[in-house]
This record gives C-alpha cells, sequence and structure tokens, in this order.
C-alpha cells in the first residue's frame, strides 16, 4: 500500500498545535467531545474551525498577512461567508483569495475554475489553485503576498472529491513558499465511523488520488491534513488546526446544526454525499452517474436498461438501501435530452448502509443485467477505485463480496494509520 507512517514530531508538532489554536467554548453543559465546558442551552450544535478561530479573535493570524483556500461552503452558522466576515473586521489582514475547482464562488462545473480576478463584493484578488501544485502553485503564494494560507471547504467524504487534494496540494506548496498553513475544520458529512473501500495504489495518482488512502476515508480536513503531513509530504509545512467542538464521529450532517452549501454543482444534499463515495464509481462506465439531474449519483442509468437491474440490486440483499425502477432524461452529460432507464437509490438506513459496497454491487449487476455495458476507454474507473483490481475482478466475473473482499488487507493497514490521526471520539 505505500504508507510508512512518520513520528508525531516529523510533522511540526501538528497535534500540539491543535489544542494551541482552539479556544475555550462558552461555559454550559460540557463539550460532548473534548468535555470542556459547551453551551448554556439548547440543541447541540457543532461549532466549526471558523467559528472557533473568530471567537478566539483570530489569535493564530495576528501580524499575518492571511489567504483563504475556500469557495461557498465557507460559511458561518447563519450562513455569512467567511470572506466578508474576515474582510469586515479589523483584527485580520485578508489580502488574497484562493479558489478550489469549480471557483470561488461555485459558478464552475466539474473540471472547471473560475480563473483569476478580482472579487466584486470585497476587492480582493482570487487566485485560482485548480490543477495547480507544486512550486507553480508555491509561485502563486508567493506573488499573493501572504504569511499564512488558511483553508476552509466542506468536503464530501470520498477520496476522489478533489477538494482534499486541494488541501494536500496547498499544504505542499505553502512548505515550498515557506508559509504558514491554518486548517479550520468542518465536518465529515457522512460520519467518521469508518474507512470504506479499495486504497489507492500510488502507480494510479491523480487529482482523483493523490496518495493511498481509502476510498471513503471517514476523516475531518484536519484529520486529513495531520494524516497527509505525518505520512506523505516530503517536507511537512507549518501547520495548525483549529478543529470543531460538538461533533463525534457518529454523527450525519444533519445532526451539525449548520447550514449545508452545496459544495459543488452536483452535490445538492447531504443525501447525495451519503451515496456518492460508491455511486461515482459510474464516472468510469458508459452509464449515467446522474448529472444533469435533480439527484445526481443517486440516479443511475443509459438507454436500453430495463427493470431487470433494479431487480438483480435488489436480490443482492445490500443492507440500508433499495433500489427503484426509474426513468429520466439528463439535462446535459451523457445522455443530453434522452429518456434512459436505470435505478434510483433509496438509502432507508444510513447506519447500516455502506455506500462502496453498493456502489460495487451496482457495477456487478449492470455488468450482467445489460449487454451494453462498457468502461470508459481510458479506464478512469481504474483512477477512481485506485487500480486495475476492481475492473479486471469484476470483468472476470466475480461477485459483490468476492470484490469488496479483494481490498481487505489494504484498507486494515489504513485504518491502523488513519487511527494515529483521529481528532474526535
Amino acid at each position: 500500500m505505500g504508507l510508512s507512517r512518520r513520528s508525531l514530531l516529523a510533522a511540526g508538532g501538528a497535534l500540539g498545535a491543535v489544542a494551541a489554536t482552539a479556544p475555550p467554548a462558552t461555559a454550559g453543559t460540557p463539550d460532548r467531545e473534548t468535555g470542556a465546558p459547551g453551551r448554556e442551552t439548547g440543541r447541540r450544535r457543532v461549532r466549526t474551525g471558523f467559528e472557533r478561530l473568530a471567537a478566539d479573535g483570530y489569535a493564530p493570524l495576528d501580524g499575518q498577512r492571511v489567504g483563504v483556500v475556500t469557495n461557498p461552503t465557507g460559511v458561518t452558522p447563519d450562513a455569512r461567508h467567511l470572506v466578508d466576515v474576515m474582510h469586515a473586521d479589523e483584527r485580520v489582514d485578508l489580502i488574497a483569495v484562493f479558489g478550489p475547482e469549480h471557483g470561488f464562488r461555485g459558478t464552475a462545473q466539474a473540471g472547471g475554475s473560475e480563473g483569476r480576478y478580482d472579487d466584486p463584493a470585497t476587492g480582493l484578488p482570487v487566485y485560482d489553485t485548480y490543477l495547480k501544485s507544486g512550486r507553480p502553485l508555491a509561485d502563486v503564494f508567493t506573488a499573493s503576498g501572504v504569511d499564512t494560507v488558511v483553508f476552509d471547504v466542506q468536503d464530501a467524504g470520498a477520496r476522489f472529491y478533489t477538494y482534499i487534494w486541494t488541501l494536500y496540494d496547498c499544504m505542499e506548496a505553502a512548505a515550498l513558499a515557506g508559509k504558514r498553513f491554518v486548517v479550520l475544520d468542518r465536518p465529515n458529512p457522512v460520519t467518521g465511523r469508518a474507512a470504506l473501500g479499495p486504497v489507492l495504489d500510488r502507480a494510479f495518482a491523480t487529482f482523483v488520488g493523490r496518495e493511498p488512502i481509502a476510498q471513503a476515508h471517514g476523516m475531518t480536513v484536519a484529520e486529513l491534513a495531520l494524516l497527509f503531513n505525518g505520512e506523505f509530504l516530503a517536507a511537512p509545512v507549518a501547520l495548525e488546526t483549529v478543529r470543531m467542538t460538538g461533533w463525534r464521529r457518529t454523527d450525519f450532517f444533519d445532526s451539525t446544526g449548520l447550514p449545508w452549501v452545496p459544495p459543488s454543482p452536483n452535490m445538492p444534499t447531504p443525501e447525495t454525499a451519503l451515496v456518492y463515495s460508491g455511486t461515482c464509481l459510474f464516472e468510469g462506465t458508459n452509464l449515467s452517474e446522474g448529472r444533469g439531474t435533480t439527484r445526481p449519483f443517486e440516479l443511475l442509468g443509459a438507454e436500453g436498461i430495463d427493470r431487470r437491474w433494479a431487480e438483480a440490486a435488489n436480490a443482492l440483499g445490500l443492507p440500508g438501501v433499495r433500489f427503484r425502477e426509474a426513468y429520466f432524461a439528463p439535462t446535459f452529460s451523457k445522455f443530453q435530452g434522452r429518456t434512459v432507464g436505470g435505478v434510483q437509490l433509496h438509502v432507508h438506513d444510513r447506519e447500516a448502509f455502506d455506500p462502496v459496497r453498493a456502489g460495487i454491487g451496482l457495477l456487478v449487476t449492470a455488468r450482467r443485467s445489460w449487454s451494453g455495458f462498457a468502461w470508459r476507454p481510458d479506464h478512469w474507473i481504474d483512477r477512481l477505485t485506485g487500480s486495475t483490481r476492481v475492473r479486471t475482478l469484476i470483468d472476470a466475473g466475480a461477485d459483490t463480496d468476492e470484490v469488496v473482499g479483494a481490498w481487505q488487507a489494504d484498507l486494515k493497514a489504513f485504518r491502523a494509520v488513519r487511527k494515529e490521526y483521529l481528532l474526535y471520539r
């Protein structure tokens, strides 16, 4: 698998920085994560890293020229954007914004960004990080004039969701440019209970997977930053993290009390994120993954598919999910404007649901029940799953359990390393 764990001291004291950057919570009922005093009254609510940073008067940013890597998800509980909040606060010297895939304002579709421009609302320069890494990205940080790069983006919990690799690339570039790096934590919307799925083989590294982590990593962005710094970056960055309070590893997003902002155009709801780490695999096939519908990644299909696929998928008895025969006409992407048949996933028990197993089961049954099934000619499926293993096993006639069983040894090894970087119970 290629994991070689370094000592935590070699990671630049990152774990110690968590305590140093986390301000005290307000007095009241003890926080269920940390045991620290919590909110005085009302329903438990997660306090994000940004909330805690602001409550501490932005102390970790004192005297620093600051740039923020963010997008529309960088919001406060009352739905104000953190760039607007920080720009209006004289305690912060915010001088630049850095946009990931889809852009700072989130207007670009998959595989796009917004380029370099000045933000009309604040006048701040917005720099494009998408598909930049290493020295070219370090040069962007240098040209911006920042001393500290802050990261605050909502992740979706899957290895191939590119924001975590923007995090990785920005950490690497900040180290090269001699900049500090501060990660403001947000919840994993599909819980942090367990890592699931195949682990990337570095021979298949791309922007949808730079390093050997599991397909559904079960970590927050701050935990991933610590993992990246401690395991993968050749030169660890000067890293600080500001953790959340109130978040438990068993929490789904709707229990956090935070507003959901779609992190990308085809991630409209937390329910999309729940299935995404499994059904995004259909990007690697000739079937629609539901782009161009109101239920991307929950609707899957192609011309010529009938109810036999839903019947075969339901016959697998996968826990927590049922598959409905469905017909739809995508407004863009695959099969644009044409009616296709397929399935819609209905997750009825999200505690029992395993999205990666469900995705594999759907691939297995699609190949068996529809004669037109094909992988994308570029074998994109190998980039998504992290090796040739899933594709070749399915082509050889393996069933769902055989495919899932093939990655268990690698997953066990990753889980052992992952455990060292978890911040929450």
